[in-house]
């Protein structure tokens, strides 16, 4: 390997002088580490492609001395390889459809953290990118949506494949005002076509669909609010149920549309002491009952609980199941880093968890503590080495799981065994400040998106904040367990 040119490494110290202050600052708001049992992380994948280029150390870390000597630069992967590369930035969705005529489409939002990226983002466009998938290993743009939802839509982005309905609302990392936009995809994905853009919701941050396409939920988050805006008339959506006073962030809902998997953040305004999973029983909802009520069936938490982001639900053997995951840590306690679990919903009144996805550099902690806190993103509060979103290929009887898993990059899961899940790939791709990116302050790996898949071709799309839309092909037994 070559080593950095004397510029990088000069850019480099000044940057592990940042990252250090960063992870002092990141200590002292988050408090110290409790004490625990020791945790492994999920058996590391085994590389068996001859593309591979593997990770040289602990699983998931990519240590700063491989920036200084060159070797982070050339990716990190295994069992995975690079198809194809779009555009330079990215942020927590990305979503694939296929319209009426057959032609496919990714969207994908641009922007990770607003107003930061917006400046750097106006080089290739602001707003959602639309990508016509015809070629997976050549993405064209064909338009990038710019209504008030769509230039910050934040972690609430989604298709609806049911009715062709592309949806968000307005949000940041707290929350904005609950703007939802409405588009139809189905006539041609490519083209995505605006219905409607109102003021639905009070705020917007994360959100959800009812499979049958006529209720698109919003949560707040710091705002308070879960609502429920009936979309039967995509063109006049209307409001028929909101409650406040709740610290909501994803809602993923049953295949009927009746049950709803919450993550919670916590009980109150900066407080995370019930962080967890939360079931809701919405049938009132679902039913357009006059005055509907939502009401808590169960609520669970475990004991690496950082701040839950989403739980998508999927079944084994007709058994149902979520695939819950976390994000960073607990900023008000222990510093956990809660990753992804699998969780037995199948009696919805004694949810449990099954098993966690993990990978051992999420053992040491958010900001890892002594040299880990030098890697590049490894301390800033809004990065670091932790999970962000999973997803399952299909939603009956999946064998892989996909997380993007920040600063760690892609990772899959072997979950055929769900008491005992194993990683089987991973495809990251690091870049240094500057370097290959028209942000400036990127460092490291940002990814942070819901991975879709392509289960035909054995591909997983996904973006990195960092550095832009990825396809990227299975190889061995990732590949194999793709197949239905």
């Amino acid at each position: 390997m070559k080593p950095a040119r004397p510029a990088v490494r000069r850019l480099l110290l000044v940057a592990a002088s940042l990252v250090l202050g960063a992870g002092t600052l990141g200590a002292a708001q988050l408090g110290t580490a409790a004490d625990e049992a020791d945790r492994a992380g999920t058996p590391q994948a085994r590389c068996t492609s001859p593309q591979d280029r593997p990770e040289t150390g602990t699983q998931g870390r990519v240590p700063l001395a491989e920036y200084l000597s060159g070797r982070a630069l050339e990716g990190y992967q295994c069992n995975a390889v690079q198809v194809a590369r779009q555009g330079t930035s990215g942020g927590f969705k990305v979503e694939r459809y296929t319209d009426r005529t057959g032609r496919t489409c990714a969207y994908y939002d641009s922007t990770l953290l607003f107003p930061r990226d917006v400046l750097f983002n106006a080089v290739q466009g602001l707003g959602v990118i639309v990508l016509d998938m015809s070629d997976p290993r050549n993405p064209v743009q064909t338009a990038t949506l710019t209504s008030p939802a769509m230039l910050s839509p934040h972690e609430s982005l989604l298709v609806n494949k049911r009715r062709g309905i592309l949806a968000a609302v307005l949000g940041n990392p707290a929350t904005n005002i609950g703007i939802v936009d409405l588009y139809d995809v189905s006539e041609d994905c490519r083209r995505p076509e605006l219905l409607s853009s109102s003021r639905a919701a009070s705020f917007g941050h994360e959100s959800g669909f009812a499979p049958d396409g006529r209720t698109f939920w919003v949560a707040g988050t710091a705002g308070g609010n879960l609502t429920a805006i009936d979309i039967t008339d995509p063109r006049e959506p209307e409001q028929v149920f909101e409650q406040t006073g709740v610290r909501y962030h994803g809602l993923r809902l049953s295949p009927d549309g009746r049950t709803m998997y919450v993550a919670v953040t916590g009980a109150a305004p900066g407080a995370m002491d019930n962080a967890g999973l939360r079931i809701l029983d919405v049938s009132e909802v679902q039913d357009r009952e006059t005055d509907p009520e939502v009401r808590v069936v169960s609520d669970l938490t475990w004991d690496t609980v950082s701040i839950p982001q989403s739980a998508e639900p999927f079944t084994r053997g007709g058994r149902r199941y979520v695939l819950e995951t976390d994000e960073y840590a607990d900023y008000q306690g222990d510093r956990e880093i809660g990753a992804a679990r699998i969780i037995d919903v199948d009696d919805p009144r004694r949810p449990r968890v099954v098993s966690d996805l993990r990978l051992e550099v999420h053992e040491a902690g958010f900001g890892g503590g002594g040299d880990q806190a030098l890697d590049p993103g490894a301390a800033i509060p809004v990065q670091g080495y932790a999970a962000h979103y999973c997803s399952v290929p299909y939603p009956k009887n999946p064998k892989l799981v996909a997380c993007s898993m920040i600063v760690s990059g892609l990772r899959i899961f072997d979950i055929s065994d769900l008491a005992n899940p194993r990683e089987v790939a991973y495809f990251n791709r690091p870049v240094l400040p500057g370097s290959s990116t028209v942000q400036p302050t990127a460092a490291g790996a940002f990814a942070m998106a819901r991975p879709a898949w392509d289960v035909k071709r054995r591909h997983v799309w996904y973006s990195d904040g960092n550095s832009g839309f990825y396809v990227v092909g299975l190889r061995g037994p990732a590949r194999e367990l793709l197949r239905r």
